[in-house]
Parts: C-alpha cells; sequence; structure tokens
C-alpha cells in the first residue's frame, strides 16, 4: 500500500493501481486499500470491487475506522455509478463513524478566530507594519481543502521562475512557538501583542530558512500551499509583507460535499458532521472578510469555477498578483510534472474540465443543512459562480 501511495504521489496511476490490488489480494479485508483506490478520484471500481466492498462491510468484523474507509469507497463507486442517493448513504454513515474516531471542538475553533480578528486588527497591523523580513520568496495559498488550492497550486508551479513545494508545515510552527515558553501561559495569538519590532523580521527569516529543507531548485519564488493557513494571514503580512497570498474559493455547498466525501489521512476534523462543516465554512467565510477589510488587495480570491471558465484569463490573474510575467506553460499546468500529495494530484494532472461545476445539485435532497446555513454566503457570489453547473 505504501508502494502505492509513493507511486500515486509521482503520478503513475497504474503501477499504484497494480500495488492496491496486490494488497487487496493479500489482505481483502484492508479498507483503507479501497479507499486509497477511491482517492485517485479519476478512478472507477470494477464491479467485483465493488461487490466485495459491500460483502465486507455486511459480514466483516473489524473497526470503526476500516468501516469508514470502506463506506467512503463505497460512496465513491455509487457516485461513478449515478446512484447519488446511495453514494451519499454511504458518504453518510462512514463520516458518522468517523466523525466518532476524531476529537473537535467548534466552539474553540470560534474563539481562536475571534481573537485572531481581534488582536490583528486593521489598527494593530498597521501600527506595526514595516518590519518584516524584507524575502519576496513566498506565495501563499490559501483556503479550504477541495476548493481548487492545487489546482492554483501546479498552475504556479508551472511557471519557470516559480518551485512548487508542498502543504508545508513551518508558518504554523512559528505560530505555536510565539509565546509558547511565556510563565504567564498567554500564547499565540494573544502573545504577539508583546513582540518587539524586530521580532517580526527574526520571524519572517526564521521561516525562509526553515522552508529551505523542503526546496530543491533555484527558483527565486517558491509556493507553500496549506489551505488551513488562512487564519494566519495577519502574521505573514507582519513578518513576511512581500509575501504573495492566494485564496482558493468554491462554491461553498460544492466545498462542504467534497470535503464531506473525503477521509483525511490526518487533520481536518471538522469536516465529518454536517453542521461542524457548515458552521466551519462560515467562520472560514467570515475571518477571511475580515483579512480583506484590515490588508485591502493583500490577498488575491480565485474561484475554482472562474478558472475552470476562463483559464487563460484567471492564469494571467493570478501571475500579475504574483509580480510574474504570462507564460504559456502555466495554461498547460497538466504537463508539468512533479509530486503532488494531496487529494487532488490526478484530477490536476489532467486539462481543464467541467465536470466537476455545481456538484452538489446532484445530491440536492440530501443538502438542506447546507444550503440553509450557507444561503447568505452563496447569495453574496459572482454569478459565475452561484449558477455554476447548470
Amino acid at each position: 500500500m505504501s508502494q502505492g501511495h509513493i507511486l500515486k504521489t509521482l503520478g503513475r496511476q497504474e503501477e499504484a493501481l497494480e500495488c492496491y490490488r496486490e494488497a487487496i489480494r493479500l489482505r481483502p479485508n484492508f479498507g483503507e486499500v479501497y479507499w486509497s483506490m477511491a482517492n485517485l478520484k479519476i478512478f472507477k471500481f470494477e464491479d467485483a470491487e465493488v461487490a466485495e466492498m459491500k460483502k465486507q462491510v455486511k459480514d466483516g468484523e473489524f473497526s470503526d475506522s476500516t468501516e469508514a474507509h470502506f463506506r467512503f469507497a463505497l460512496g465513491k463507486a455509487h457516485e461513478d455509478k449515478g446512484d447519488y442517493d446511495r453514494a451519499w448513504h454511504y458518504y453518510h454513515s462512514a463520516n458518522q463513524r468517523q466523525r466518532l474516531l476524531v476529537k473537535y471542538d467548534p466552539v474553540e475553533t470560534e474563539v481562536q478566530h475571534a481573537q485572531l480578528m481581534e488582536v490583528f486588527s486593521k489598527e494593530f497591523l498597521d501600527e506595526q507594519s514595516g518590519h518584516g523580513c524584507e524575502a519576496p520568496d513566498p506565495i501563499f495559498i490559501v483556503g479550504l481543502p477541495r476548493s481548487g488550492s492545487t489546482l492554483v497550486e501546479q498552475i504556479l508551479a508551472s511557471h519557470s521562475r516559480v518551485e512548487g513545494t508542498a502543504e508545508l508545515p513551518v508558518l504554523g510552527k512559528i505560530a505555536g512557538s510565539i509565546g509558547r515558553d511565556r510563565p504567564d501561559g498567554v500564547i499565540f495569538p494573544l502573545a504577539v501583542r508583546d513582540l518587539r519590532k524586530q521580532d517580526w523580521a527574526a520571524y519572517g527569516k526564521q521561516y525562509i530558512e526553515a522552508s529551505r529543507e523542503h526546496r530543491f531548485t533555484d527558483a527565486p519564488l517558491f509556493t507553500d500551499k496549506l489551505p488551513n493557513n488562512f487564519s494566519l494571514i495577519g502574521l505573514v503580512h507582519l513578518i513576511l509583507p512581500n509575501a504573495k497570498i492566494i485564496n482558493a474559493r468554491r462554491h461553498p455547498i460544492d466545498c462542504c460535499l467534497g470535503n464531506y466525501k473525503q477521509l483525511w489521512g490526518k487533520g481536518q476534523h471538522f469536516t465529518y458532521d454536517e453542521l461542524e462543516l457548515a458552521e466551519y465554512y462560515k467562520e472560514y467565510h467570515k475571518l477571511m472578510a475580515h483579512w480583506h477589510d484590515a490588508l485591502p488587495g493583500k490577498v488575491l480570491d480565485v474561484h475554482y469555477e472562474d478558472t475552470v471558465g476562463d483559464l487563460e484569463g484567471q492564469v494571467r490573474r493570478i501571475l500579475e498578483h504574483c509580480g510574474l510575467p504570462f507564460e504559456e506553460q502555466c495554461v498547460r499546468y497538466y504537463e508539468t510534472d512533479r509530486a503532488i500529495k494531496t487529494a487532488s494530484s490526478e484530477q490536476v494532472r489532467q486539462p481543464i474540465y467541467k465536470g466537476a461545476l455545481g456538484r452538489w445539485r446532484l445530491y440536492d435532497r440530501n443538502l438542506e443543512i447546507w444550503k440553509e446555513e450557507l444561503a447568505s454566503i452563496v447569495d453574496e457570489l459572482p454569478a459565475s459562480v452561484r449558477n455554476a453547473g447548470l
């Protein structure tokens, strides 16, 4: 299975499938392998494989985690057959089982985001600006998972002056270190109020130094595509004022559906409950509105739907935001050969396609919670995004 994961990352799908199927031959109740096959996204199960998964779910005696793997894979199998009600049944039941296995507190998320907006106010950001590390190297790609961030990354990584790296843990580690050893227990983000002006540059240099271990070329710029960094935009602005930031967006119900269909290797625990997922999306939307207000022009929003509808136009817009000249290769991003570890690895190795637009409409009658909770955000969307898939 691990060998299959490596081959998948390198874009060698057929060889990855051979490894996954050999793992199943050796251990037929290995649910994680079936999910690994489903996670190739553009792969479709054979009928015999679907029958075997159903048999395992019906007769097998295994952990909730294994059953969740089987059910997520069965959701993908039925979606590919066009049986969306049955697919939803398996996705929903898979999430119910997985939610029991993870710890997530939505109130804690709300408190953390409230603190970020309180500390990194427009006044604080204006007062502390101008003291960070001047290096322009990083391009941060943020947002929520399943919003098209890997596509934006692949477009940029196709430019001759940009190195595509991965989901770097560096920024989060720096944030976590601020105030960590204070005897009074005050930690990030409250602890940033006591930083000296020279500390901003020091943390920026620390980021640049730590990110070097993830780099393998001499390209002047590099991508740092970790969607969850959307909460740290204020910190990025103060420690790396010349860094570029792109917010990958997608229709909120499509975004929620994409996450609800995904079993994550680690983290993203907010995705396994319908209401918690909607609440997290609203928290993300509120925090991004704060950054746009406090740092006008700092963050470029890129809607997945607009990129699909006008690829070259959005490529030019992205490159202009990053101070880069247009290169045709960025439009042919799918030809760029690089290792990609995210859930969208196989999809971004294909030319642009419209099949994912408005995907949520196929599950419409099962999505009342999201339609109600996210209605006001949907109403604000550009018509090109709101009506995608019609």
